[in-house]
């Protein structure tokens, strides 16, 4: 079988296992630009030509490297709708590293020269939400979010851990925001609450608390896609709540695979540009154990070949993991400890301690298998070093867009 790796594959065979791959229903892809001016023509709202007025101070937020949307096409779609006016691109990084001239110009092609990094220190206040207990959690913001006359962002709906989907107010609250409002929604109580879990929307209070705060800095509109396994399968435009419903319910569709077995190994696929670092590939292990159906059996593993060129990454955050991961004892104890607080950008060593109660996970095929060592897990040369004969496999390979469902 192939696996991703980096914007390659690798071989791997299992001949002494008994193997079962989970295949999603898929959809039929679209082209991304077709259907991003298709959803600019119907959009849930307002459309993007009556929110502009001559002159205006625009600010588009779009996603960083990290995500794998066509942030391009997404800002060209929706600039060609807008009057002559002074727009502005900045680049939701939340607590990740800045993107690298060479980055910024592959993602934006023609736009590069109207973007910026996103710089957490420089985030100004805009207003309050209310948190789970009604408390007032903080909402800061970046000043070209808070000063624009009019603001709009592009977003992939895709599975996330938190939020169920991430896009819609997503990409500017989490992305343009600071420590603040990542602090509180990445911190225990809001990921130990039964509702915060891959793929629900729905009654999730981390959803919720973005989505209000995407209302306290004015997100006027968005322009978001959803993917498949053989590519985009569609856009939608407008209000932001509006918009990931709709493509939530698309991805649905698309990446569900209902389960009711279990397996002593589950290799989970990854690929660029999810795996360039510890940080971004352990979500395989997390969507893949903490999801609606948690596929492994006690005892068993998870294995993911990664390539993590960038170590446990170079981010703020990244930097935060790492030191949680690689000071820890055994993953009890750090979830416990964890439970009283942490720093934003630790959330995913939180995380990771909560499914490495469940499961070990090895990452394989990687250049920096020291740094896996380190933090809790496991390294090996080949998935083959990862899986004993005879163990009953089920592959997955894409482990971040795809919903492990009860049968």
């Amino acid at each position: 079988m192939q696996l991703p790796l980096g914007t390659e594959t690798v071989e791997v065979s299992l001949p002494d296992c008994e193997v079962r791959t989970a295949e999603r229903p898929g959809g039929e892809p679209v082209d991304p630009a077709t259907a991003a001016r298709a959803a600019l023509d119907s959009p849930h709202g307002p459309s993007l030509s009556t929110l502009v007025d001559p002159g205006d101070d625009v600010t588009v937020v779009v996603t960083d490297v990290t995500r794998a949307t066509p942030d391009g096409v997404l800002v060209d779609a929706m600039l060609e709708r807008l009057p002559d006016c002074d727009v502005s691109i900045l680049i939701g990084l939340g607590l990740h590293r800045p993107m690298s001239d060479a980055e910024i110009r592959a993602s934006l092609g023609d736009y590069a020269d109207l973007a910026v990094n996103h710089d957490p220190e420089a985030a100004v206040e805009v207003g309050t939400v209310p948190g789970l207990d009604d408390d007032e959690v903080p909402v800061r913001v970046h000043p070209l979010v808070a000063n624009a006359d009019c603001l709009l962002s592009t977003g992939m709906v895709e599975p996330h851990q938190y939020a169920g989907f991430s896009g819609g107010a997503k990409t500017v609250v989490v992305g343009a925001g600071d420590g603040s409002l990542i602090g509180y929604t990445h911190g225990p109580d809001v990921l130990s609450h039964p509702n915060v879990r891959l793929g629900r929307v729905d009654g999730n209070p981390f959803r919720d608390i973005v989505d209000r705060s995407g209302d306290a800095v004015g997100l006027d509109f968005c322009l978001n896609v959803t993917k498949g396994p053989d590519g985009f399968l569609g856009a939608s435009a407008g209000r932001p709540r509006a918009v990931v419903t709709d493509l939530a319910e698309t991805a649905r569709e698309a990446l569900s695979v209902p389960l009711a077995e279990t397996y002593d190994a589950v290799i989970g696929g990854v690929g660029a540009p999810k795996d360039a670092n510890l940080y971004q590939t352990t979500r395989a292990a997390t969507y893949l154990v903490l999801g609606d159906h948690n596929p492994v059996r006690p005892g068993g593993r998870v294995v993911v070949p990664a390539r993590l060129q960038e170590g446990a990454g170079e981010g703020t955050g990244e930097r935060r993991f790492y030191e949680r991961l690689r000071s820890a004892t055994d993953a009890g104890s750090l979830y416990e400890e964890m439970r009283e607080g942490y720093d934003p950008g630790a959330q995913r060593a939180f995380v990771v301690a909560r499914a490495l109660r469940e499961a070990d996970v090895y990452v394989t095929n990687s250049e920096q298998p020291a740094v896996v060592e380190e933090c809790l897990m496991h390294a090996a040369d080949r998935v083959e070093d990862a899986v004993p004969d005879g163990s009953d496999v089920l592959v997955v390979p894409d482990a971040l867009n795809t919903l492990l469902v009860e049968a």
